[in-house]
């Protein structure tokens, strides 16, 4: 069986992509070399997650929204910003054709057995800081985004290589992903750090986030 996360993630991830917001009152724009706040865009943003059976070849896949943020820039780099995920948003995708057994995965993966989105219904991702990469290749990461990532109301810090664009007219686009060991955040169930004897059923630590992020002034 696999899980979410994330974002995306925390991280995921955790997701960049962002649209501009106003300006303060005589202030150059963010092309011009200074610092801009750019509010993110739910709509065109998405955190993929993937999770996976260790022992045998069985995997999930879905999503999870993003549900608001902001991203701070100044020459051409993020310095700051925050990301909220919310949690009642995970969507499995590959049980599509059997609506059953989709819902059966998405409650379980709600319930307290893995995020307790009850309880925790957002997660969150706060940017303390991204360096640019040296000569990146045309489709190669040109940032390291660090940040600290709060699920299930614990918060661990994570870095992850993101191919970042912000534009002349102030559109700012991202994408990037990241694996995250789900345990750090209290995600417990069928891993083989707490449990003995699970045989195939032995789910792994890591969850696989991928982010997409677009951001258009």
């Amino acid at each position: 069986m696999r899980i979410p996360f994330t974002t995306a993630a925390l991280v995921l991830g955790l997701a960049l992509s962002a649209q501009a917001k106003k300006a303060p009152k005589n202030a150059p724009s963010s092309a011009a070399g200074t610092a801009a706040t750019l509010t993110v865009d739910p709509a065109q943003s998405e955190v993929a997650w993937t999770g996976k059976k260790v022992l045998v070849d069985s995997k999930h896949h879905g999503t999870v929204t993003i549900k608001s943020g902001t991203v701070n820039v100044a020459d051409k780099n993020i310095t700051g910003g925050e990301i909220v995920i919310d949690m009642n948003s995970i969507n499995n995708q590959d049980l599509a054709a059997s609506p059953s057994d989709k819902g059966k995965l998405e409650g379980h993966l709600k319930s307290a057995d893995f995020f307790d989105v009850a309880k925790f219904p957002t997660a969150s991702f706060k940017i303390t800081g991204a360096k640019a990469l040296p000569a990146p290749k045309a489709g190669e990461p040109t940032h390291e985004v660090s940040g600290d990532f709060t699920l299930k109301g614990k918060t661990h810090p994570v870095s992850f290589p993101l191919v970042v664009t912000l534009g002349e007219d102030g559109k700012a686009q991202a994408s990037g992903s990241l694996k995250i060991d789900r345990t750090k955040w209290d995600v417990r169930y069928a891993s083989d750090k707490f449990f003995k004897g699970l045989g195939d059923k032995v789910i792994a630590n890591d969850i696989e986030l991928a982010l997409k992020i677009v951001a258009a002034k």
